[in-house]
């Protein structure tokens, strides 16, 4: 069956977000290029930056060859790049390798609602230029110390199977405590790395926002984020386990914003996406019962401050609407 030329309603919506996020960081690349004092991170930005544009581009050709409105996305009246650095120590690259993380799964996930060739082909290009990039983001903060590496442990030999219903539980009868398992100390490190990061991100946005509604927001999303930081950390050290913390990314004591706080509040929902999605592969994979039922309150305390965010953007008129279908 020959397929259709129209584009469906799944491709209008990926290609929406996809324009929203790369427009996004393409803005904030133009902040964090200028205020680079390393050449190496330098080097990775501006080379990121030359790669994407031509995809957000291309995402407008597709939408007005289909006669859809282009998105406003992100432009440069989103971002001052004479203010002063907010954020030092390495932060440039640890923001730019966490958001190619979240593009990694949203280029897959989208390439999986796509039919038409060029736009499957444009996300097979997006992921693996995200990957690259990723990795070379990783080995950047790990020349440098700036990247904590998940906890090296000593593993039991032979291989076993679980004999009884008492592994599923925080407590065992005769042993005690259950030592967690590698794939629930995975999700576990992965979720106080990605905090951390995002808990720095949202401070300095807190401490530049115009609005002062929107600087209370980033407050309180700090603070939550530094809330899920410590009940995991105490997690990994009830383990005996060192817990990830990273040394670098500071904020400086910077007032004014490089960012518009249209931007800084849909950066602050894409990170909450992508929490809600990481605590939901955490909760699928822990087999210890107390693990699931604690990461299943930091997801509703996250949607509910997503949630806010979302009022506080449509209050100002800063959240653009997706494409919606007519009603007939």
């Amino acid at each position: 069956m020959a397929v259709n030329s129209q584009l469906s309603s799944a491709e209008i919506g990926t290609l929406w977000m996809t324009y929203q996020q790369k427009t996004m960081i393409l803005r904030m690349l133009d902040y964090f290029i200028e205020k680079a004092d390393d050449r190496d991170a330098e080097k990775i930005m501006v080379h990121l930056q030359k790669d994407i544009e031509p995809y957000a581009e291309k995402m407008e050709k597709i939408f007005e060859k289909h006669g859809l409105e282009v998105p406003v996305g992100f432009t440069k009246d989103d971002v001052t790049k004479e203010v002063p650095k907010l954020y030092d120590n390495g932060f440039d690259i640890m923001f730019v390798r966490l958001v190619k993380e979240i593009s990694m799964g949203m280029h897959t996930l989208n390439l999986t609602m796509s039919y038409q060739k060029d736009i499957i082909e444009m996300y097979r290009e997006l992921t693996y230029l995200t990957q690259k990039y990723y990795e070379k983001c990783t080995q950047y903060l790990l020349e440098r110390g700036l990247l904590p590496q998940a906890p090296y442990v000593s593993i039991q030999k032979p291989v076993e199977h679980v004999q009884d219903k008492d592994y599923l539980k925080m407590f065992k009868p005769v042993k005690g405590r259950r030592a967690l398992n590698t794939v629930e100390m995975t999700h576990i490190h992965h979720a106080i790395e990605s905090n951390i990061i995002g808990m720095q991100m949202i401070y300095g946005f807190s401490q530049v926002a115009k609005e002062p509604e929107a600087r209370k927001y980033f407050h309180e999303g700090g603070e939550l984020a530094k809330g899920i930081v410590k009940k995991l950390t105490t997690i990994m050290f009830e383990n005996d386990t060192p817990a990830p913390m990273t040394p670098g990314g500071n904020v400086t004591q910077s007032h004014l914003s490089p960012f518009s706080d249209k931007m800084m509040l849909y950066c602050v929902s894409l990170f909450c996406s992508f929490s809600l999605g990481g605590n939901s592969l955490g909760t699928a994979f822990s087999l210890r019962n107390d693990l699931p039922a604690k990461l299943s309150l930091f997801m509703k305390d996250i949607f509910e401050y997503a949630h806010k965010g979302a009022k506080l953007m449509i209050k100002h008129g800063w959240m653009e609407e997706p494409p919606q279908t007519e009603k007939h």
